[in-house]
């Protein structure tokens, strides 16, 4: 899945993609804001935000996803309800 959002700037468009198991990749122009309102750095075009809860690094992902195997899709009924 991407979504996109931009204006009229031919440079201003950003894309965010969701990987399957694993983080939302942006890429263009952006900035990340913390709770209290500062710019988190960014030193890349694209960085790996993560989904799982897991990174060390959050807001960035950091890979822990593969290791806990997060899954953004819903689990199969296991039986039926008492």
């Amino acid at each position: 899945m991407t979504e996109q959002a931009g204006t009229s700037g031919g440079d201003a468009t950003v894309s965010i993609t969701a990987c399957p198991n694993g983080p939302l990749l942006v890429r263009g122009r952006f900035e990340i804001l913390a709770p209290a309102g500062e710019v988190i750095p960014s030193r890349r075009k694209t960085v790996a935000l993560c989904r799982c809860g897991i990174s060390t690094l959050k807001p960035f992902c950091d890979g822990s996803h593969k290791a806990v195997g997060f899954t953004t899709e819903p689990e199969a009924p296991t039986g039926q309800p008492a």
